[in-house]
């Protein structure tokens, strides 16, 4: 990593800077400040309020609570908006390719009223997945003092008695074109799947990373299950906010909280409750932002030492709002502090250590309910992120290999090089037990954006083929995707990447118990067909996607936009 200091790192307040005495305030007054407001912080609050989607729906009352608990606590509340992107709407089109090029916008418009403006802190509040990766990498370029404050979960969908999230959607597709459920179920599910606003339900990318900085330390303890439309969601946010005006007066910056040991923190977290693969491409940015050495290989150490101990969908059976009545987060962390697997002398946005933010947490979960089980019992003894390698990804690809019988599989490829050709084939019964389909060209440069693969995802799950055919891609997987899947493989299509010559009928092989991810061609046929590869056109040459095609380096560095900058 470079030893660039942050922007952030050593300047001083915004009335040092002059703003406290300069032709500047004149227009500070033509917003109704009063002469006595230059002395106290200006506080920014980057609001993700949307009407784009449900889990930016329900922020604008969060970001009222923090204006007026900013107010009361003495200092000047500075709002701004940042953009979003709902996955789950964008699914399955060209929409979705703009999904992870979001996170680097929602960074940059951060990082720019922050700086732009000098701002002595700023609060984060968001929502859908990519609000939360960047807003923690503008968090961390700018090193003001600072807190995130997740918008909440959504509440589980009820049809029939069952509980439903987003992925009960994408899934419902393939039962029903696979003649397994009726219309009336169909219209049901599609209609109650998503009741409230709020993120996705499940231990889905959102729920993933909000659970991540919260046990990074970067937001209130027992604030990332809670589900957006309670009470106590605005309550939290109010008190993130004084929490706020206590890192400014302490001068608690997040390059105090967010060290090599608080980002193994949250990845235990992430794998003790069975989270998102995009956490693996979020913590390689979000440490590339921080400075912090960690490579993809250290998600593989950390699998090795964490079990999977909480039983959330997608490959279990609740959703994060189960999760919060029995303890949260903080439950998770104490059984992890407990069992040594924990860092409890890393300092949090509170001013107290993990271990003191614990201290009145219970050893164990209640007795009674079986979401948080015991770890000697877990879901799986090892963690469910696995790093795998071979010919086909020597730097590595990411599989989620919770609730598979046994995650190995050979078979004949089945190619595609992209999402729509593979999902009629899906759906037309093209596709049977033992093929492993290959989507490709769907990686960082080659998307451009790599798009989440959800829908050919829940297409085999629903129609019964999650166990029994293997799916790889450059590209990137939902949060609540779950079967013998591996994305995210690199290098990518694009760039040369093996991936890109695999021929239909070629053998492969997905052996998550090796950590293998291998084309069965010999070296010769290799080299001839590499030989005769002529890299595509860019799909895009004009606007937001172009550049991230340009820009962006490979998915084993975060598919972040400045890795190949030199100073």
């Amino acid at each position: 990593m470079s030893d660039q200091k942050n922007p952030g790192t050593e300047r001083s307040s915004h009335v040092t800077q002059g703003v406290a005495r300069s032709p500047n305030r004149a227009m500070y007054y033509a917003m109704g400040y009063q002469e006595s407001d230059f002395k106290n912080p200006m506080v920014g609050i980057a609001n993700g309020h949307s009407t784009i989607t449900p889990c930016n729906s329900g922020l604008q009352k969060l970001c009222d609570a923090a204006v007026d608990a900013i107010k009361a606590a003495g200092g000047n509340p500075q709002t701004f908006g940042t953009p979003t992107i709902s996955d789950g709407m964008s699914m399955g089109t060209e929409g979705m390719k703009y999904s992870l090029a979001s996170r680097e916008v929602i960074a940059d418009c951060i990082e720019t009223c922050v700086n732009g403006q000098w701002m002595d802190g700023v609060l984060v509040i968001g929502g859908c997945d990519k609000n939360m990766p960047g807003g923690m990498m503008a968090i961390l370029r700018t090193n003001v003092p600072a807190v995130y404050v997740y918008g909440g979960t959504i509440r589980p969908g009820h049809h029939k008695g069952k509980d439903l999230t987003i992925v009960s959607a994408f899934e419902a597709v393939g039962q029903f074109t696979a003649g397994k459920m009726s219309q009336e179920d169909f219209d049901g599910i599609e209609r109650h799947a998503c009741p409230t606003s709020g993120s996705c339900g499940g231990m889905y990318t959102a729920n993933t990373m909000s659970s991540a900085i919260e046990a990074m330390g970067m937001s209130l303890p027992n604030s990332s299950m809670m589900a957006n439309p309670d009470q106590e969601k605005v309550d939290s946010t109010a008190d993130s906010a004084r929490a706020l005006m206590d890192c400014i007066r302490n001068n608690l910056r997040p390059s105090d909280i967010v060290t090599k040991k608080a980002i193994e923190n949250a990845v235990a977290v992430i794998m003790a409750t069975g989270g998102s693969t995009n956490a693996v491409l979020h913590f390689l940015a979000i440490t590339h932002a921080a400075n912090i050495d960690w490579t993809i290989d250290d998600f593989e150490r950390m699998r090795k030492k964490v079990p999977v101990f909480c039983n959330l969908k997608p490959s279990g059976e609740y959703v994060a709002t189960d999760l919060h009545r029995v303890g949260g987060i903080p439950q998770v962390m104490k059984m992890l502090l407990n069992a040594g697997l924990l860092h409890g002398d890393c300092m949090t946005v509170t001013g107290k250590t993990v271990a003191e933010n614990l201290a009145n947490v219970p050893d164990m979960p209640p007795a009674d309910q079986d979401v948080i089980l015991p770890l000697d019992k877990p879901l799986y003894t090892e963690g469910h992120l696995a790093i795998l390698k071979g010919n086909l990804a020597p730097e590595g690809a990411v599989a989620k290999i919770s609730g598979l019988k046994n995650p190995v599989i050979t078979g004949p490829a089945r190619v595609f090089n992209d999402e729509q050709s593979a999902m009629q084939a899906i759906l037309s019964d093209q596709i049977v037990a033992g093929d492993v389909v290959v989507l490709r060209y769907l990686g960082p440069k080659g998307g451009p954006g790599m798009p989440e693969m959800l829908a050919p995802t829940g297409a085999l799950i629903g129609k019964g083929l999650g166990e029994s055919v293997g799916l790889i891609t450059d590209g990137r997987f939902s949060g609540g995707t779950w079967g013998m899947v591996v994305g995210h493989v690199a290098p990518e299509a694009h760039v040369g990447g093996l991936i890109g010559l695999i021929e239909e009928g070629d053998a492969i092989t997905i052996d998550a118990h090796q950590l293998l991810l291998q084309l069965n061609v010999d070296e010769a046929t290799i080299a001839a067909r590499r030989a005769n590869w002529v890299q595509p056109k860019p799909r895009y040459t004009r606007g937001i996607l172009a550049k991230f095609g340009q820009l962006a380096s490979t998915a084993s560095k975060g598919a972040v936009l400045d890795a190949e900058i030199n100073y």
